[in-house]
């Protein structure tokens, strides 16, 4: 299993683990904030770094 998706389980688990807490779109937020928050604080070459690499995963 690759490193992104036991990532995206992790989120899914975290989720579905607060949406009885804190109801469905305080979770959905969680799961789809927390990932976008990250991406905007890379570094510019970071994001191109990042952005590289995942096109080259797209042609294997």
């Amino acid at each position: 299993m690759s490193t992104r998706t036991k990532i995206v389980i992790g989120g899914v688990a975290v989720g579905l683990l607060l949406m009885p807490f804190i109801g469905f779109w305080m979770s959905l937020l969680v799961v789809v904030g927390v990932p976008t928050a990250a991406y905007l604080m890379l570094d510019t070459n970071q994001r191109r770094r990042l952005r590289r690499i995942s096109r080259k995963e797209i042609g294997r």
